[in-house]
């Protein structure tokens, strides 16, 4: 009974940005752990960053940290990523998901998220 559902992407040029904005229904929201993952053609879901429940901790990939940062607010229910200094091989679409499994800190596999969102595009031209 957990939804969430992501909005926000759309096409800019290099260097520009986005706010991306997940927003969940259902009671379990404040109770979960937050991933913001992306996947381009051809390539693997990856995780880009996550954050935790009571956003005491956050982690970002390597390829996107000091570029995109990832807040929530619980009162909310919502998670956003922004994304900035945007280049070309950030173009992929976005999916937040919830990790129920707190105990233990962030997880940064696909497999150990249990609720996904249909995902937002984002392009970025060149």
């Amino acid at each position: 009974q957990v939804q969430l559902v992501e909005s926000g992407g759309g096409l800019v040029q290099a260097g520009g940005s986005l706010r991306l904005s997940c927003a969940a229904s259902g009671r379990t929201f404040s109770m979960s752990h937050m991933g913001w993952f992306r996947q381009a053609p051809g390539k693997e879901r990856e995780l880009v960053a996550a954050i935790t429940r009571s956003s005491s901790t956050t982690y970002y990939a390597d390829s996107v940290k000091g570029r995109f940062t990832t807040a929530r607010d619980n009162a909310k229910n919502t998670v956003a990523l922004e994304v900035n200094s945007l280049k070309p091989e950030d173009t992929a679409v976005y999916y937040c998901a919830a990790d129920r499994r707190i105990v233990g800190g962030l997880h940064f596999s696909t497999r150990e998220y249990d609720y996904w969102g249909q995902g937002t595009q984002v392009t970025v031209s060149s």
